[in-house]
């Protein structure tokens, strides 16, 4: 087997007394900052209020981590709950899908409570989650915490136990060329209202086929259900969604819709 062109690494990780800084949770930060800073800026470019991603952050965030500590738990990791106080330690533990879903039910909460039709921002949103999540990811391949099937792969990763293609960083190139996508189609003003079905419809079918490559031969092997992860159900809907709403805005010539 050909030797991986990317050596295994680990990156030292600091402690500040009882905290231990970690460079996912630093690249995390990060990658919500930089979603939070493009979503409001594409906001003002679009003629719509920038504060008003500003405003959702904390309740999106919050309730994304919550979301994402619970599915990792329920369907990714079940076997951890035999000390039932792991369902509070929401730090041990976190679904970047679960946190998309805490996302999208706190914007659904959200918007709704504010009366702010949430049509007018999908672009914006689309704009800064695709390049934030994919600084996240880089996070996630500093620690390399998904491991795929052993590989020949050129961009696979020398793993201790050999070459395996790391799924983090596969995301985040996904990721990040699909924010340069977005933000080329926004400045060409193609597909208005409709980037975040494109989003939806790109990064779901490619995280479906890609946890295809997911490890099953390491000790901390995400569970299966029916023979699929959890994030390959959600890019299933993703992929639904996202292709129902591409035809909607296709036959009204992919116009938003004009605010309520």
């Amino acid at each position: 087997m050909p030797l991986a062109v990317i050596p295994w690494f680990q990156l030292p990780a600091p402690s500040l007394g009882p905290v231990t800084i970690q460079t996912f949770g630093v690249l995390s930060a990060l990658g919500i900052l930089l979603a939070t800073l493009l979503t409001s800026r594409a906001a003002r470019e679009l003629g719509k209020d920038p504060q008003v991603p500003v405003d959702f952050t904390v309740a999106g965030v919050l309730a994304g981590v919550v979301v994402g500590h619970l599915v990792h738990l329920f369907a990714y990791h079940p076997e951890e709950l035999h000390d039932p106080w792991r369902v509070i330690k929401l730090w041990e533990g976190l679904s970047s899908m679960g946190g998309l879903l805490g996302g999208i039910a706190a914007a659904i909460v959200w918007f709704r409570v504010k009366r702010i039709p949430f049509r007018d921002y999908s672009d914006a949103f689309a704009l800064g989650m695709a390049p934030g999540w994919g600084v996240a990811r880089i996070g996630c391949f500093t620690v390399h915490d998904h491991p795929g099937v052993l590989t020949g792969f050129p961009l696979a990763v020398r793993f201790p136990d050999g070459p395996r293609h790391d799924l983090g960083l596969y995301e985040a190139i996904l990721l990040l060329s699909l924010g340069a996508l977005l933000w080329t189609l926004h400045r060409r003003n193609a597909l208005r209202g409709a980037l975040l079905p494109l989003l939806a419809v790109v990064y779901g079918g490619a995280r479906f086929l890609l946890d295809f490559l997911r490890a099953r031969d390491v000790p901390y092997a995400d569970a299966r259900h029916l023979g699929l992860t959890f994030a390959q159900y959600t890019g299933v809907a993703l992929v639904a969604w996202g292709t129902a709403r591409l035809v909607r805005a296709r036959r009204s010539g992919f116009a938003p819709a004009a605010p309520r």
